[in-house]
């Protein structure tokens, strides 16, 4: 019994210090593709979200990033930071709610030459409503928000 409870502590223990801190760069549970492997250089380039390529991969901010080409690959490696997205890649409007979430990459808005990215479509519409002031409250909320 009482090893069961020793155990039981250090499961919550190592639990508890996975959740303190988060990712700089949002990747899914079981791969460390950036923006769910879709390229982030196209959003700014198609306007559209368009999936990147094994063939045009790149390390950054211990994310991989990827490319439908390999224009958008060296464009990306010339200045990551002009095309990665906003938070993270976290999804904006739940960030601007200081709180962290997945996104959908085909929900997106380029404003201002930066790239945000949303959880789903219905998210998406109300980020839509008030855009201007989501990016001030998420602006507030980023960085801090991932050592919650």
């Amino acid at each position: 019994m009482k090893l069961s409870a020793i155990a039981s502590v250090l499961f919550f223990s190592l639990i508890a210090s996975f959740s303190q801190a988060s990712d700089p760069i949002y990747t899914p549970l079981f791969n460390n593709l950036a923006i769910k492997g879709y390229d982030s250089v196209a959003y700014f380039t198609e306007n559209e979200a368009i999936k990147g390529s094994k063939n045009h991969e790149f390390d950054w901010k211990g994310a991989t990033w990827r490319f439908s080409s390999q224009e958008n690959l060296e464009l990306f490696k010339s200045d990551p930071e002009k095309y990665s997205p906003q938070y993270g890649g976290y999804c904006a409007y739940a960030v601007a709610q200081n709180k962290l979430a997945s996104i959908d990459p085909s929900q997106f808005s380029v404003v201002d030459g930066k790239l945000y990215l949303n959880y789903n479509k219905k998210v998406q519409e109300k980020w839509l409503q008030d855009r201007d002031g989501y990016i001030a409250t998420a602006e507030e909320n980023w960085p801090d928000i991932l050592s919650n």
